[in-house]
């Protein structure tokens, strides 16, 4: 026998893509995270157009339609737009050269030092104020926080990396650079701790001159210090940035495969 007894309308059906609820919260997600994304977009055409430091979010807000107000919703302030942007700079940067260099044969360490290399050169190139942002002046006003370390640090992990394992095959023979002064040891304190200790000191300084000749020859090139120094033809050019960094893998001992 039925029950005449009467129950209260139970809760909506749930689906194999969960409760309404979550179904609502993941399109707010998306809608938040496609927003976003059209933030960060607008304010990497400004870094083209003003540069980093003149970046404002009311001017970005004004780009893409909405009112400056709505835009704090997504982006809390000018600094964590900026954040985001370098960020996303380094990792492009990062996965650009770890997928030059994953193509290499993995016994050819002198062959996958020189794709990191032109990885990071070719990216520079096609992603200018990107690289200005990244490796240019500070922007006045701003610290990079501490989110940004782990993505800076790609490409120079992917170099030590080679370093190490010139190391443990026997290519690289650290006993038989100069040894450093204690204050020069010193220096590499704040490093040390994130380097493998198959990297000595004495190797250690060398591949961060490596790195720094490696930005420098980029940022040099890019930002006109060549100009009338090294040919402008496109060839020449790259077979002399080649020859930079092979200069470079030669003063870290990867003088061949």
């Amino acid at each position: 026998m039925p029950d005449p007894t009467p129950h209260p309308p139970g809760p909506p059906a749930t689906t194999a893509e969960g409760a309404p609820g979550r179904r609502a919260a993941g399109v707010r997600e998306r809608a938040r995270a496609e927003l976003t994304r059209e933030i960060v977009a607008a304010a990497r055409r400004q870094l083209g157009e003003v540069g980093a430091a003149a970046l404002s979010l009311r001017a970005v807000a004004r780009e893409i339609g909405m009112v400056s107000s709505a835009v704090y919703r997504y982006v809390a302030s000018r600094d964590e737009l900026l954040t985001l942007l370098i960020t996303q700079a380094y990792d492009a940067l990062g996965a650009a050269a770890e997928e030059a260099e994953a193509a290499v044969p993995r016994e050819d360490l002198l062959a996958r030092w020189l794709a990191t290399c032109t990885a990071v050169r070719s990216w520079a190139l096609a992603h200018p104020h990107e690289h200005a942002l990244i490796f240019g002046s500070p922007v006045p006003g701003y610290a990079a926080p501490q989110t940004t370390i782990v993505p800076a640090a790609r490409v120079p992990r992917l170099l030590i990396g080679l370093l190490v394992e010139g190391v443990r095959r026997g290519r690289i023979d650290p006993a038989a650079l100069p040894a450093l002064g204690t204050e020069v040891v010193a220096a590499l304190g704040p490093v040390r701790g994130d380097v493998p200790l198959e990297v000595p000191d004495e190797l250690l300084a060398r591949g961060i001159l490596a790195w720094t000749l490696l930005v420098g020859a980029v940022s040099f090139e890019l930002f006109g210090h060549t100009h009338n120094v090294v040919d402008d033809d496109a060839h020449l050019r790259e077979a002399f940035f080649t020859d930079q960094v092979r200069r470079a893998a030669d003063l870290v001992g990867l003088t061949g495969t």
